[in-house]
């Protein structure tokens, strides 16, 4: 559905997009995920066709999207980050204006946009200036304005940038409802969003892919530090010397608890499984063991690891 090949964005001498190769399938929802200055925007700039490549090209259904940005953005739907609406016009008029300038008039516009002010949740607004709507809203219309004449693509650039946490959950359903049907590009820095929303992920750092997966594959892909803790009763005094011991523990440290109940946190290289081990050594030492579990490798964790 969407190739990106050696794409390549310069801004002067500064190297923005670094010769990023990637497929898109068709019905995928897929995240640019990336801290600021990672390249997103700019990747979907061009994606769309509206920042030329200094290297590199990039296809959308066989259309080359820089000889033929017009014809590519025919099939796509694009929500920048801030929304270009007409904030003195009512919601009902400014998408009627969106449909006219596309090409739909009489019964055909009304029908898709009472299918899009149904869909984006927008019924109940559809007579108030855009200017008075929350921002939730104003990313409503903007994605009703975007799927206007029903792309197979989306492009969404930080959809739930700003929104309080109600609007944010709001937004990923109606992403969620979308991609049943559609292909999505979204970009955030949202690990939360990512991973709730997105069947895979593109991780970038500096212009490049840093990693690629869906998010239980980059989970397991992941060498990173993991952490055990174990609560003991009354341990012995060289606990600590002793844990540090198993192959594959990097760091011990301890807290005390109430009642000489003792915290040990077991910081791990992330290549070996130690709980079979861990467990065998304390029931050889005879410790009453309190608590005995493995901190879960997160999406959080992961990024901060390829992006620091």
């Amino acid at each position: 559905m969407i190739s990106l090949n050696n794409v390549t964005k310069y801004y002067g001498s500064f190297l923005a997009v670094d010769h990023l190769t990637a497929t898109i399938s068709k019905g995928e929802v897929l995240g640019l995920l990336g801290p600021n200055g990672a390249g997103k925007t700019t990747t979907m700039r061009m994606l769309t066709g509206f920042l030329q490549l200094s290297e590199g090209h990039i296809t959308v259904k066989d259309i080359n999207v820089g000889g033929q940005p017009q014809k590519a953005l025919q099939i796509m739907g694009y929500l920048p980050e801030s929304a270009p609406l007409y904030h003195d016009m009512l919601v009902f008029d400014y998408l009627h204006y969106v449909a006219a300038i596309r090409g739909m008039s009489g019964s055909r516009a009304d029908d898709r946009i009472k299918t899009l002010a149904e869909l984006c949740g927008i019924e109940n607004v559809m007579h108030q200036p855009i200017a008075v709507l929350s921002k939730g809203y104003k990313q409503r219309v903007g994605l009703a304005h975007a799927m206007m004449e029903d792309p197979e693509i989306l492009v969404l650039d930080e959809p739930t940038s700003g929104l309080d946490p109600n609007q944010i959950v709001q937004i990923r359903e109606i992403i969620r409802q979308i991609g049943k049907e559609k292909t999505v590009v979204l970009s955030t820095h949202i690990l939360s969003e990512a991973e709730a929303t997105c069947d895979r992920i593109l991780i970038l750092h500096q212009g490049q892919i840093a990693a690629d997966g869906t998010p239980s594959e980059l989970k397991k892909r992941s060498k990173s530090s993991r952490r055990i803790y174990v609560g003991l009763q009354n341990p012995a005094a060289d606990a600590a010397d002793l844990l540090s011991r198993l192959p594959g523990i990097v760091s011990v440290t301890q807290k005390e608890q109430a009642d000489g109940a003792m915290r040990f946190a077991l910081t791990t290289n992330g290549d070996t499984d130690l709980m079979g081990p861990l467990y065998q050594c304390i029931k050889a030492t005879d410790w009453l063991l309190t608590e005995f579990y493995q901190e879960k490798e997160s999406l959080e964790s992961i990024f901060r690891d390829l992006t620091q």
